[in-house]
């Protein structure tokens, strides 16, 4: 919080005062899905709201934890966190933030539904103790280390505008503009769904003055139209770069291109339950049984990617090759798990062992706007299975369509993008990897049907260790387990690159969640 508050404080030094100066247009690829913050985890989400909305913690450049609306956290007891408040905050109304808003919004997030819910961040919290208004006692159902991390994503609505909204009309209100009242440094104007998102600076916001009056995030999810408005000076800047496009813009001298690595990992999820729809023989008749379900299977179609061609081609160089599904840096991460070599004959060696020495016909489900380059690693995995005798379809859709789907279980696979962004690898395995429970809230994510005993077994014991080494090491016996059973095949990092007009703004800092926010970028002084 400490270099937010000192972002802030220097780009405000720099504003020359003329109202063009402190307007900022961003051209993203994707804008929010409703003004609900609680609605969806997606990213794209929470960053554009997280302009009006605070969080009780903060994630730092580099994804480390810092003060947000809580100042200060410690362990009471093995079952409680007890979280100090920031006093002065206000609302965009003028009432006063306090212990029981935070506690409206978590009862919000454990009962709210959406296309990704948001209840992933509050699964451990078992009961909201007010003390006084600006102390919270939250009492975890178990030792829960992680609890700070988890709250980098709990945005504080206002109880008094969310009172009596259920979960079938908190959109409503929300998208209507009567509940969105937030304490951040910017204030609701207006959204045109998937296409502009516009804020003002609000005069009462606690921390440092923002630079920018008014910010205007213009969605615009065409890669090359993204770049032709930057370049036309009709946006100030543009995130998400294609990477086709970074030498050219690199050599624009009207333009500073700015590269950084990201914790997102591109990964290849199979459908585990007993009859998946999007599978068939290749005269399209019906199997006996799903075939992703054999670890032969999954091993053939592992052993037919080559991870390093995605990287440097699919995604033109801005990739790493990834063996599992967290980032280096990320507590947790296993240097000991090795990148599969591709091997095309042993693959359809496999397939012939699991009784499908023809093949079998499948789509492929992957998102084609949400990351940099997800388009073509999605083409270019379609063509990699091909050369192992699968048919295949590809099915590249939005975002804002395939993730619906999927929670509807209407997919048998789906390639796309996950970020630990708690910087914690637990955040990824204890929803993705473990047995959907909704009585333990674990596996939230968790569409595909993947149970294994032993893996449950660890991700719990994890999830309430406090001594840190003894919790790494059994995040790092998960990610073996995990990684070994390619129930989600990791593929390659996403790295990214940002773009702006060279006499307008500077980015401060390129953040490994991928996110850009307004208090990252500088205006030029002229």
């Amino acid at each position: 919080m400490r270099r937010k508050l000192l972002a802030f404080a220097a780009a405000s030094a720099l504003v020359s005062g003329s109202a063009t100066a402190q307007n900022l247009t961003m051209g993203v690829i994707a804008g929010p899905e409703s003004m609900d913050p609680h609605y969806t985890a997606t990213g794209t989400h929470s960053e554009a709201l997280k302009h009006i909305f605070d969080t009780l913690t903060n994630s730092g450049d580099r994804l480390q934890i810092e003060p947000g609306l809580a100042e200060s956290w410690r362990v009471v007891n093995p079952t409680t966190w007890e979280f100090k408040l920031r006093r002065g905050v206000k609302f965009h109304d003028g009432s006063d933030m306090t212990a029981e808003d935070v506690a409206s919004s978590i009862r919000r997030m454990q009962t709210l539904s959406g296309p990704n819910p948001t209840r992933i961040y509050v699964r451990r919290v078992q009961e909201v103790r007010i003390v006084d208004p600006h102390t919270l006692h939250i009492v975890t159902d178990g030792p829960a280390p992680t609890l700070p991390n988890d709250f980098i994503r709990l945005f504080v609505t206002s109880a008094r505008a969310t009172q009596g909204l259920t979960p079938e009309n908190s959109n409503e209100a929300f998208n209507s503009g009567r509940a969105i009242i937030g304490t951040g440094p910017y204030r609701y104007v207006s959204w045109t769904p998937r296409e502009q998102f516009t804020v003002e600076r609000s005069d009462n916001y606690w921390g440092a003055r923002p630079a920018w009056a008014r910010v205007v995030r213009r969605e615009i999810s065409n890669p090359a139209a993204r770049v032709a408005q930057l370049r036309t000076g009709q946006v100030d800047m543009i995130v998400r770069v294609p990477a086709a496009d970074v030498p050219t813009l690199e050599r624009d001298r009207t333009l500073t291109v700015m590269k950084g690595e990201t914790v997102y990992v591109f990964n290849l999820a199979l459908d585990q339950r007993e009859s998946t729809p999007q599978v068939t023989a290749r005269d399209g008749s019906r199997l006996n049984a799903n075939p992703y379900r054999d670890p032969r299977v999954r091993e053939a179609i592992d052993l037919a990617i080559d991870r390093r061609a995605l990287a440097e081609v699919a995604m033109e160089g801005l990739g790493t090759p990834q063996s599992q599904m967290v980032t280096p840096g990320i507590f947790g991460y296993n240097p000991a798990i090795t990148i599969p070599t591709p091997n095309v004959a042993r693959a359809r060696q496999l397939l012939a062992e699991a009784g499908y020495p023809n093949g079998f016909r499948m789509v492929l489900n992957f998102t084609n706007n949400r990351l940099p380059g997800d388009a073509g690693v999605g083409t270019g995995i379609t063509q990699m299975l091909a050369r192992i005798g699968l048919e295949v379809q590809a099915a590249g859709q939005p975002a804002a369509v395939i993730f619906p789907a999927r929670a509807r279980g209407e997919l048998s696979n789906i390639m796309a993008g996950w970020g630990t962004l708690t910087g914690e690898a637990n955040y990824y395995y204890a929803a993705n990897a473990h047995t959907n429970d909704p009585a333990k809230r674990l596996g939230a994510f968790n569409w595909t049907g993947f149970s294994n005993a032993e893996i449950d077994a660890l991700i719990e014991q994890a999830n309430v260790e406090l001594d840190d080494k003894k919790r790494e090491e059994l995040l790092q016996r998960i990610g073996a387990l995990f990684t070994s059973q390619r129930i989600a095949i990791p593929l390659a990092a996403v790295g990214s690159a940002w773009a702006m007009r060279r006499d307008r703004v500077t980015l401060r800092v390129t953040r490994a969640d991928e996110e850009t926010y307004a208090w990252d970028l500088t205006p030029v002084q002229r």
